[in-house]
């Protein structure tokens, strides 16, 4: 029995996808790497994805696991030999049950991030985790990356959000450890281990997610300030005023809104004269446990605070849901329209917040100099210290031109990120994009660790090769 046929037989033949039908798994969302593989394997259950890693095992096959492929640096994209296999887990995407005495939810790998923040709402309870790409990423793929979003001021990364995890080794084992305790001291936590290795110690099929009481009301407010400086004075004003009722504190540039409304006229910022071409704004949002008379009451005294100390020029706070939601859809329309207006240069970097100001002037005029006429399209989470920090063609630039200074852009970038103790990789993970750099910005004795507990966890260097860490030079 051959590659193929061993792995219909364990899946069944539907499940094996190769030639034309397997292209669509082999390319990422951004289109930037395109690979071949020798098949798409969908399993539809933990057994079945064990005998699949078994039987590549067996036969030395690499291991691509893939969850809903919207990741950002190529983590889920085989290479070009065609040796690969895909383990897509989408078919996986049963919520397994819910406990609410436990705020607790069992979900597969595969489900889609919207449908579990949908099964925890039909229950009464919230699953924060909140990204643009929710509608098509998946629990898996989330975990394997510790995807962050826009509420990990108050809930944390999803390593956070995971009580628990079922993994499948790179021998094909089962370890069942979807454990729904807040508390187990007994040796070390693998748990944490898995979550964030983007698939190249293991493939997670399903975990224990955490669930939070559904807020009474939550209120919303766009806030225009004149710099990244007031912005940080405003989000210390809102932590003390507001606490834990911070869910959001979104920063986004002005150029970053005229790209939203130019590209999509329909979705068009709230405000007009001055306040409208400021050059950057906030998205700030509190969730309340009591009523929304409450949260706006408690809202409008900290943004009219900060408005009486300068620290805000305008502020449009929403009146209704809809309301609410057309703020939100603001800040999730950037990463589409940027997309449309070709290829950019992505950073996802996160800065010290104390230090956030001085990197992001720094580092504008440092891009300036040495690349005159690149335009930046910069947002993020300012409460968590993450900055989407993007380079994009200025009109005297090519598509080509600037990816042909990618290389340049990213050291001048990242050496910065660096200087100002930062991290180069805040919520999207290694995948190909930042492997052969990590180690110029990790510790040598963190990068042995790292090689060590890769090599004791898949000796044979099957899981998702070519991801995370370079493979060990001859």
């Amino acid at each position: 029995m051959d590659r193929l046929e061993a792995l219909r037989a364990a899946v069944g033949a539907a499940q094996v996808l190769t030639g034309a039908d397997a292209q669509a798994y082999a390319t990422d969302w951004r289109e930037r790497y395109h690979g071949n593989a020798l098949a798409v394997v969908r399993p539809g259950s933990t057994d079945e994805v064990a005998t699949v890693v078994r039987l590549c095992a067996q036969a030395s096959v690499p291991i691509v696991p893939q969850g809903g492929n919207t990741g950002l640096c190529g983590g889920a994209t085989p290479d070009d030999s065609g040796r690969a296999v895909i383990l897509s887990l989408q078919r996986m995407n049963r919520i397994r049950g819910i406990d609410t005495d436990n705020d607790t939810m069992e979900a597969e790998a595969g489900c889609i991030l919207q449908a579990v923040q949908q099964a925890a709402r039909d229950a009464g309870r919230l699953f924060p985790l909140s990204l643009a790409a929710e509608g098509s990423c998946t629990i898996g793929g989330n975990l394997a990356t510790n995807a962050g979003g826009t509420q990990v001021l108050r809930y944390g990364n999803m390593r956070e959000l995971a009580l628990g995890v079922e993994v499948v080794t790179a021998q094909g084992d089962i370890w069942h450890g979807l454990r729904g305790l807040r508390k187990d001291n007994t040796g070390y936590d693998l748990r944490d281990l898995f979550v964030g290795s983007e698939g190249t110690l293991g493939v997670i099929t399903a975990a224990t997610l955490k669930l939070y009481p559904l807020p009474a009301a939550h209120c919303t407010a766009l806030l225009a300030v004149e710099s990244i400086e007031a912005a940080v004075a405003v989000l210390s004003r809102a932590r003390s005023g507001l606490g834990a009722s911070l869910t959001g504190f979104e920063l986004m540039s002005g150029d970053c809104l005229q790209l939203v409304a130019q590209r999509f006229p329909q979705q068009r910022p709230p405000f007009d004269g001055p306040s409208a071409t400021l050059p950057w704004y906030v998205l700030m949002e509190v969730s309340d446990s009591e009523s929304e008379a409450h949260a706006r009451e408690r809202f409008e005294v900290v943004v009219g605070e900060a408005i009486e100390a300068g620290q805000v020029r305008d502020a449009v706070i929403a009146g209704s849901l809809a309301q609410s939601h057309a703020l939100w859809h603001l800040r999730e329309s950037i990463p589409m329209a940027e997309k449309e207006t070709g290829k950019s240069i992505k950073h996802d970097i996160s800065i010290p917040v104390s230090r956030m100001a001085e990197f992001v002037r720094g580092t504008n005029a440092a891009l300036q100099a040495a690349f005159p006429g690149i335009r930046n399209v910069i947002f993020g989470h300012l409460g968590d210290g993450n900055l989407h920090y993007n380079v994009a063609r200025g009109e005297d630039w090519t598509e080509a031109q600037l990816l042909a200074r990618q290389e340049d852009v990213y050291t001048l970038v990242h050496d910065r990120v660096h200087a100002a103790g930062g991290s180069i990789s805040a919520e999207h993970g290694i995948g190909q994009l930042k492997r052969d750099v990590l180690p110029r910005y990790k510790d040598p004795v963190e990068m042995a660790l790292m090689h060590k507990i890769k090599v004791a966890l898949d000796p044979d260097g099957i899981m998702n090769p070519g991801k995370v860490l370079a493979a060990p030079s001859a």
